[in-house]
């Protein structure tokens, strides 16, 4: 039996491939690398000392996840495949809602066709838009999201519920990201955005390394202590640990009686200046930048109350914000190019 691992050669999911196979499970990778490198797959062979299965495949080819099911036994799903970028999704819509939703679709149609009823989902913070408060409840209202990107993970996230409403045997858990940071201890995998980076540690990391000239602060007028925006970063490796906690929970359940749903954040804020002082501190190196206008779809604060996560997973972060530049400086000075080595 095996779990299906959908973008598991991506950032996130390579991660969470060394945990799961600490945790003694076994997996299938399947990745179209749109946004990845089958590189990170060889070093996490390396780490975990055994080779992967992959498949090289689209969520939106059914006929290819039907092989896949047809060939494999899976027990279930965790499913990180879809595009991430929120200030590409304001400009590319029907490209996020055909790959995040309708790709999602696609793969539950086939789970069901075959039986498989346990599926742990990637979403994200950005389901909450801009929440009145913070830190952020699992309760707040959802489904006000001031992007595609948002957009697509809240309707997936409705996807989901509707599916257990219509068959009880299904066991869901969505997973609320807020900000993923930092990389494998090793430094030999971790974030690797293909062309710019739209996340802000690359970002940082790529500017420290002399890859890019100077880091683009998104707008520093926000009602903030420094007027940069606050997000929740969380080390990729406790995020990844949260999956194997989400897949143990699945397991355990007899029934469930409504999908989980969960916020995985630190509970912590730090503004985007804030995460330069820390990387200034970790690597040794000025990060110069450059205070620019808003980006479309940003929110000014967005942190998360984590306490749910501890008393239904048992899981809570452990790595602070200097372990996360620490490990994502280790990555970037270590690999300049990213798996293009």
């Amino acid at each position: 039996m095996s779990i299906l691992i959908t973008g598991g050669a991506g950032y996130i999911g390579s991660h969470t491939l060394v945990e799961l196979a600490n945790a003694n499970y076994d997996f299938i990778v399947y990745d179209n690398l749109s946004n990845s490198s089958q590189e990170s797959l060889k070093r996490v062979e390396k780490i975990i000392g055994k080779s992967i299965i992959f498949i090289n495949g689209d969520i939106r080819d059914t006929q290819k996840l039907k092989e896949v099911f047809s060939s494999h036994t899976i027990s279930s799903v965790i499913h990180f495949a879809g595009l991430k970028a929120v200030g590409q999704s304001v400009e590319q819509p029907l490209e996020y809602y055909d790959n995040n939703v309708v790709g999602t679709l696609r793969l539950l149609e086939v789970m069901k066709e075959f039986g498989c009823k346990k599926i742990v989902f990637s979403s994200s913070a950005t389901v909450y838009g801009d929440p009145a408060t913070t830190p952020i409840l699992e309760n707040f209202p959802v489904g006000g999201t001031t992007n595609p990107y948002g957009t697509s993970k809240y309707m997936i996230e409705r996807i989901l519920e509707d599916l257990y409403t219509s068959d009880n045997d299904f066991k869901i858990a969505i997973l609320r990201y807020f900000n993923p940071v930092g990389a494998h201890e090793s430094g030999t995998i971790g974030e690797h955005p293909n062309g710019v980076p739209n996340n802000l540690m690359p970002y940082i990391a790529q500017t420290a390394v002399g890859k890019r000239e100077y880091l683009s602060v998104f707008g520093s007028d926000y009602d903030t202590h420094d007027g940069t925006g606050i997000r929740d970063y969380i080390h990729v490796v406790d995020l990844a640990i949260a999956h194997v906690k989400a897949i143990d929970y699945l397991n355990a359940q007899e029934i469930m009686n409504k999908p989980l749903i969960t916020n995985l954040g630190t509970g912590t804020g730090y503004s985007v200046l804030d995460v330069v002082k820390a990387f200034e501190k970790a690597s040794g190196k000025e990060i110069p930048y450059k205070k620019c206008e808003r980006r479309a779809g940003d929110i000014a604060k967005c942190y998360a109350n984590p306490n749910y996560a501890k008393e239904v997973l048992d899981w809570e972060s452990k790595r602070s914000l200097e372990e996360m530049c620490e490990d994502s400086w280790r990555w970037q000075s270590n690999n300049p190019n990213g798996y293009g080595v």
